[in-house]
């Protein structure tokens, strides 16, 4: 991976944390949501009309990446109703980088060199040490499966975007109707609100809007990265938000225990020094 792209993708992981955290924070999670979906469409429709059409054979791609992503949102507002920002991120994107260069490599026949491999290992590994470091006992298991599936759905559409994309011809068309094509879900939360939108929060709307305008700078980020670099890298580079995640619980949210944070940030640091090297 060349450093534009490590650059790209760390800032990337630093937006998508963050709007995670937002989702986390808010009081309404699911009016969060749906502006977040809003601001998507909204970006999604101008990159449309001003972008060329993408090509024939991405649309099922394009297709399959929005069914999977309704149920990502579904699954993220389950798992942060149920657990906290430092169980939950990194349990769903730990799991990813591992999948997604497994699925890489079984659908495209795509492959690291052996140091990626082995950043690919660092990296989740120290997530693993974030996402376990409670006792399982204590861990609602539905938090525990929630994030866990999530964890498969991101690692899902990481790789049906990251095929279609390049089929696509056109990575701005292809973001945008993948943008566009979110909008169901805010029509949704309002129909689920069409009794009671005195009740809508306005702080909870606000916060929405300015995490879509991160969760979309986000994830073009990482789409474009990935016309430029492998698949199972650039997963795995965008899985270092999990440190900022954790960061974030520390200072912010005040969780515990922090040597744990401290030690996988510097294991799942390596990772990406080696996954960089490798390219």
């Amino acid at each position: 991976m060349s450093g534009f792209a490590l650059t790209i993708v760390l800032a990337a992981a630093f937006l998508h944390a963050s709007w995670n955290a937002v989702v986390k924070a808010a009081s309404d999670r699911a009016v969060v949501l749906a502006s977040v979906s809003a601001t998507h469409a909204t970006v999604g429709l101008t990159l449309v009309l001003l972008s060329t059409p993408p090509a024939p054979e991405s649309w099922i791609y394009i297709f399959l990446s929005t069914v999977i992503h309704f149920g990502y949102y579904v699954f993220l507002f389950q798992s942060y109703r149920l657990g906290d920002l430092s169980q939950v991120y990194p349990i769903s994107r730990g799991l990813a980088p591992a999948l997604v260069a497994f699925g890489a490599y079984v659908m495209i026949g795509e492959t690291l060199p052996p140091l990626g491999w082995a950043g690919l290992g660092a990296i989740t590994f120290g997530i693993a040490l974030l996402a376990f470091q409670r006792s399982t006992a204590r861990a609602d298991p539905r938090t525990v499966a929630a994030a866990a599936f999530n964890g498969v759905l991101i690692a899902s559409y990481s790789v049906v975007d990251g095929i279609g994309v390049r089929l696509s011809g056109s990575p701005f068309g292809y973001m945008g109707w993948l943008f566009l094509l979110e909008l169901p879900v805010t029509f949704f939360v309002l129909y689920r609100r069409r009794n009671a939108f005195h009740t809508i929060d306005r702080k909870s709307l606000m916060l929405g809007l300015i995490g879509g305008l991160g969760a979309v700078t986000a994830y073009g980020l990482v789409i474009y990265a990935k016309t430029i670099a492998p698949l199972g890298a650039v997963s795995a580079v965008r899985e270092s938000s999990v440190i900022i995640a954790a960061l974030i619980g520390l200072f912010i949210f005040h969780e515990r225990p922090w040597p744990v944070r401290i030690v996988s940030a510097v294991i799942v640091a390596c990772g990406v020094i080696a996954l960089a090297a490798s390219g």
